[in-house]
């Protein structure tokens, strides 16, 4: 090989690695805008969608009940003891508990998930993505197990599209953790 030869192939390979570099290093970066822009989506989603109303306990504040965001969708207080739910009486279809975490009617008592992530208490620990589309559109825990009980409006869910569900999902799997361990429903019987 000639030494016009290698200093040709030494320019090429020092203009190569400086492109090689730029382009792997704008590849994350685009991969991760694409998930920021998701995991906004999801906020926005989760937020117009009412989700703190049940899945955030309220507390009182200086104007009355007010979201307890330091325990932002955490679900119904695993410190918070309630008496035996009273039966559907008169023209009342259920009752709530003061946080809004707690439900009790025909069905039985429903107390909301916690959706955070956190890895030993929070519901989607074990749910993949589809398994969350699927609970949203079928109402079933996990898209096969127990019923989604009321108040989980779920069917309005279900009229979301895959890339909205797959959004709510990102943002929640991203939120800070809060170990809160809800108690299991109870599903009245026939």
């Amino acid at each position: 090989m000639t030494s016009s030869r290698i200093v040709l192939l030494a320019a090429a390979v020092g203009m190569a690695v400086p492109v090689i570099a730029f382009a792997q290093s704008k590849a994350p970066a685009k991969s991760q805008k694409v998930v920021s822009q998701q995991v906004k989506r999801g906020e926005y989603l989760v937020t117009i969608s009412g989700c703190n109303d049940c899945h955030t306990p309220l507390k009182m504040g200086p104007s009355g009940p007010e979201p307890d965001m330091s325990r932002m969708l955490s679900g119904h207080p695993e410190d918070m003891q309630l008496p035996p739910a009273p039966g559907p009486t008169g023209p009342w279809i259920g009752h709530a508990a003061a946080t809004l975490t707690a439900w009790a009617g025909p069905w039985g008592v429903s107390y909301t998930a916690n959706l955070t992530p956190d890895p030993e208490t929070g519901v989607l620990r074990d749910f993949t993505e589809q398994q969350f589309i699927q609970a949203m559109r079928t109402g079933k825990h996990q898209g096969q197990g127990r019923p989604i009980l009321p108040p989980m409006p779920w069917p309005w869910f279900a009229k979301m599209t895959d890339q909205d569900l797959k959004a709510i999902y990102a943002y929640l799997r991203q939120i800070p953790p809060i170990r809160n361990k809800v108690p299991d429903p109870i599903i009245a019987t026939q």
